[in-house]
């Protein structure tokens, strides 16, 4: 392999984690958020009251997008196997 190559594979690896981590990601930011702005607004500064809504969420979330998730690495596996198969 030639260095394009292995920095071809390294952007495509990157970018797969990002699309399957992104769903994720956002609905941990998005529940946080909401969280602490209802912990502003009602002036309740406790740390443990995020965890389990964000818990929560990212499980479900997790649930629903698995499939996506799932079909994404399996692509990324197809094109890793089709390269080692080329040569």
């Amino acid at each position: 392999m030639t260095g394009a190559e292995v920095l071809d594979v390294a952007r495509d690896a990157i970018w797969t984690i990002v699309i399957v981590a992104s769903p994720l990601m956002v609905v941990g930011l998005v529940v946080g958020v909401v969280i602490s702005l209802v912990q502003a607004l009602t002036q309740i500064q406790e740390m443990t009251l995020v965890f389990v809504p964000k818990i929560l969420a990212i499980f479900i979330t997790m649930i629903l997008a698995l499939p996506f998730m799932a079909d994404a690495l399996h692509s990324h596996m197809l094109r890793i196997s089709s390269r080692i198969a080329g040569g």
